[in-house]
């Protein structure tokens, strides 16, 4: 089941991971995302979701159940009622796992794995995943899901 705190655990920590990006302490891009995976995986949305630019572009692969024609969910509230809300209903113990973290510049290409069990069809998955963030003004500014659709859709019954 996938935690939601709100609010944040602790403003510090949110505070912390945010604007020490921002003003480059130290911190390069992989270990930013590293920590928003972790947070992410803490149930910290609050964190996660004040990573983003006010127009961040969110994209879901192409068949995606939850957005199938690929369009992009603009800005943090779009992608928290359209998606991890319903990540956090529609699913049992929904995670993420990154393995690997590439810097491409001003983009971050996680490679990783989901895995869950989907409440409505009681399927599980362990299915591999590849994320592209791109990162401006220590902002998220775009993302981009890659992922095998036929096992998704396999998993949710909408095969």
């Amino acid at each position: 089941m996938l935690l939601i705190v709100f609010p944040p655990s602790s403003q510090w920590e949110m505070d912390f991971v945010i604007s020490s990006h921002a003003k480059g302490e130290n911190m390069d891009d992989v270990k930013f995302l590293r920590n928003l995976y972790d947070a992410f995986g803490r149930g910290d949305i609050p964190t996660v979701l004040g990573a983003m630019s006010s127009e961040i572009y969110w994209h879901e692969v192409e068949s995606n159940p939850y957005m199938p024609s690929g369009t992009a969910w603009v800005g943090p509230d779009a992608i928290l009622n359209n998606l991890f809300l319903k990540l956090g209903a529609e699913w049992n113990g929904f995670a993420v796992h990154p393995k690997s973290f590439h810097d491409a510049g001003n983009s971050v290409i996680v490679e990783g794995r989901y895995s869950g069990r989907y409440k409505a069809t009681g399927k599980s998955m362990d299915t591999q995943v590849c994320h592209v963030w791109d990162i401006k003004d220590g902002k998220l500014i775009r993302f981009q899901q890659y992922v095998d659709t036929a096992k998704l859709q396999h998993v949710m019954g909408s095969s």
